[in-house]
């Protein structure tokens, strides 16, 4: 059974500074503390609702990302499909699995999402959106979201990069082949195009360069800009993320070209960490 109705909800990173990068992500991108974990780790949030974003001490890596599952009996399914049980997850059930380059991914049932009504793009994004994952192998990733846990593949880009869905949006996840493991980036939804635009004055009246951006992204067609936090993570801020309405209608796979303009409509520049097969 495909996913339905199944988002990103939350994440957690390790980072060899906890209290420099909450710092930035309560002073730069408008999260709030929620509680402490532990004796070194931060849990962040919007302020009321589930948290988004768990902060830990370590080398700067993804500990594990969370999905929820709104739609109505595909949990018990879901973990039943995959030969686990469910568990209790931080007060919410669900069930953790590793996928083939060993990331952590907990599916979980339903969660209080009303911080995601506070914000308004210019001052905070309204919510995370989607991680991407940096891998050395991505058919056996494409194999194992898509054949096996039931993440639908909206686009594919040579042989390197793939979307998935689980909701409406385009992607809630996605890899790419960049010979690493790993966390690629993490995306935050805002508005619009001016939201986009105020975010990037603000970025750089507090010294963070955006790295990369403004730009449109073929597959998902958003709008986006790049920056990096103090532990060296990529985050994105998004906008207008293509919506596909899977009880409507057919989306059959599409496949893009390796090249630069694929990733950005507007002209094909990339960012240092990014790379594509072709140049042109």
């Amino acid at each position: 059974m495909p996913l339905t109705r199944t988002a990103t909800s939350y994440l957690a990173l390790r980072v060899p500074d906890v209290a420099e990068a909450s710092a930035f992500y309560t002073r730069i991108v408008g999260l709030q503390l929620h509680e402490p974990l532990g004796v070194d780790g931060v849990r962040l949030g919007w302020g009321a609702g589930h948290h988004v974003l768990d902060l830990l001490p370590g080398e700067r890596a993804l500990d594990h990302l969370g999905f929820e599952v709104a739609a109505p009996g595909l949990l018990a399914e879901l973990a039943e499909r995959l030969g686990t049980g469910i568990d209790d997850l931080d007060g919410v059930p669900g069930f953790e699995l590793a996928d083939p380059d060993g990331n952590l991914v907990r599916f979980h049932d339903l969660i209080s999402r009303a911080g995601e009504a506070l914000g308004d793009g210019a001052r905070r994004p309204l919510r995370y959106q989607h991680a991407t994952f940096a891998t050395a192998d991505l058919a056996a990733m494409i194999d194992f979201y898509v054949g096996t846990v039931g993440f639908r593949l909206s686009d594919l880009m040579g042989e390197e990069f793939g979307w998935f869905r689980s909701s409406a949006d385009h992607h809630t996840l996605a890899a790419v082949e960049s010979g690493g493991r790993g966390l690629d980036h993490f995306s935050f939804d805002v508005a619009g195009w001016d939201d986009l635009k105020v975010w990037c004055d603000r970025l750089a009246a507090q010294g963070v360069d955006v790295t990369w951006g403004p730009g449109r992204h073929g597959p998902g067609n958003n709008l986006f800009i790049m920056f990096d936090d103090p532990a060296g993570n990529h985050v994105e801020l998004s906008a207008e993320m293509e919506q596909f309405h899977d009880e409507q209608a057919d989306h059959p796979t599409r496949h893009w070209r390796p090249v630069p303009r694929s990733i950005n409509l507007w002209g094909g520049q990339l960012a240092a960490f990014r790379t594509t097969s072709e140049r042109t």
